[in-house]
């Protein structure tokens, strides 16, 4: 079996399929990047060690007999999915949702305009973002469009001083940026209310308890229209709605604790306009009120207009997925159609044999890492029926070495699982003179070397 993608999703796919019994499978994990683990090292952000904690679990998955780490290869480039078909009995497609959405307004093309994700992978020390600038040096105040978790993550970060990010494992480049930000105001912007908000709880509460930040909002923002406050009341909202609201809610009327810097909890308001000659210097927002349409609340604009001063910009207004070449894609979901992860040519068509996919380019970028879990689960349960029914693909070649030897004659500088771990031991040995959990390196030449060993100590 070959898998695509080295995150949650495909490390569950390959867990569930290599503790099969009587399946007996060889599995081959690809990524295109040397590191494997996807966003769980290149998205969650770098205070959140707890989070990062479920590598440990897809450790013990690498460790299973039958499985093979392959980073650094990038199929499209260094192997195409003809030829993987050639070499397996399934493919599996699990490599996320990495482009981002745009808002689709004037201005937005300005400088000063960014994704969030670049931001996030920035900061992460990912190497297709390292070398990014954002020109924060000359921002006082900086919006954030969004309302999820990847939105509060950045207002977070942008608001942490020195010594909080110096305990975590940010790229040292981005230390030394945001430590001379002169950012005195985050605005998180969200288009419809906090009983509709997309983050969790613990993000939203510990905004309240950041060392350098107060948290304000706007008190008649965060007042819930009828419908809203009888959806919050009633069995079907669930707890993180509640308490979402809740806990914004009782930010209204904190005093001030003389804090350097504000982040503003701002809601009902949608980017109109992005102002500016050639880089941003300010945004129009419009006014939403909620209406009830079809069993849902719906954002509408009223007319009303608020122009707010502003340096930088970043949307966080939802990922998509990237088509890859051979495979079919919904280019309106940003997804590959499936059915339960069997990979189907079109919405009505008929299934491609042999091909399945699970995580964000199966459903979207919804849920957490756990979902993960349940979403691969469920593809892999087709992929059993299938072996049953013996409706897989058919190789001309399933040898474990073949893949191997295409690889090496194209002199593609192959990361084993093995070579991983010298790369985790050399960041994190970087790290310990500073008491932090690692230094990760931030280039793809740094990777490749460490993964040999160069420059690690092994």
């Amino acid at each position: 079996m070959a898998i695509i993608g080295a995150g949650p999703a495909g490390f569950y796919a390959a867990d569930r399929i290599l503790r099969e019994e009587g399946l007996h499978a060889q599995v081959d994990l690809f990524d295109r990047l040397p590191t494997p683990y996807g966003l769980v090292r290149g998205g969650v952000a770098p205070d959140h060690p707890k989070i990062k904690a479920v590598t440990r679990v897809y450790e013990r998955t690498a460790g299973l007999e039958g499985f093979r780490f392959f980073g650094n290869v990038e199929i499209g480039r260094d192997l195409t999915v003809e030829e993987l078909e050639r070499h397996f009995h399934a493919i599996f497609y699990t490599f996320g949702a990495e482009d981002d959405r745009e808002l689709g307004i004037p201005g937005e093309e300005l400088a000063g305009v960014h994704p969030a994700s670049d931001l996030v992978g920035w900061y992460n020390a990912h190497p297709d973002f390292a070398e990014l600038e954002f020109d924060i040096d000359r921002a006082r105040r900086a919006v954030v469009i969004g309302n999820g978790n990847v939105a509060l993550d950045v207002a977070r970060m942008l608001a942490l001083d020195d010594a909080e990010l110096r305990k975590t494992d940010i790229a040292d480049h981005a230390i030394d940026v945001l430590d001379r930000s002169p950012i005195e105001e985050i605005v998180v912007v969200g288009r419809r209310g906090p009983a509709q908000a997309a983050f969790t709880n613990p993000e939203v509460i510990e905004l309240g308890e950041l060392e350098e930040a107060e948290v304000v909002v706007e008190p008649a923002e965060v007042e819930l229209d009828p419908v809203s406050q009888a959806w919050i009341e009633s069995d079907e909202a669930d707890k993180t709605a509640r308490v979402n609201v809740e806990t914004v809610q009782g930010y209204v009327g904190r005093k001030p604790g003389g804090k350097p810097k504000t982040i503003s909890l701002r809601f009902l308001l949608s980017p109109v306009e992005i102002l500016g000659e050639d880089r941003v210097e300010g945004i129009v927002l419009g006014r939403n009120e909620l209406v009830e349409e079809d069993g849902s609340l719906r954002a509408h604009d009223t007319g009303e207009r608020e122009e707010l001063d502003c340096e930088l910009i970043f949307r966080s207004v939802g990922y998509r997925g990237a088509p890859l070449a051979g495979v079919p894609f919904d280019s309106d979901s940003g997804t590959i159609p499936n059915r339960a992860g069997r990979v189907i040519e079109s919405a009505d068509g008929p299934q491609r044999i042999g091909h399945y996919t699970a995580g964000w380019i199966k459903r979207g970028p919804s849920g957490v890492i756990g979902t993960n879990k349940k979403c691969a689960t469920e593809t892999v349960e087709m992929l059993i029926e299938d072996v049953v029914a013996g409706n897989l693909l058919s190789p001309s070649d399933p040898s474990p070495g073949s893949v191997e030897e295409i690889l090496t004659s194209r002199e593609v500088h192959q990361v084993s699982f093995s070579g991983w771990e010298r790369i985790d031991r050399a960041e994190v040995g970087r790290g310990e003179p500073h008491g932090r959990p690692r230094v990760k390196f931030a280039s793809r030449e740094e990777l490749l070397a460490a993964s040999n060993g160069e420059g690690s100590g092994d």
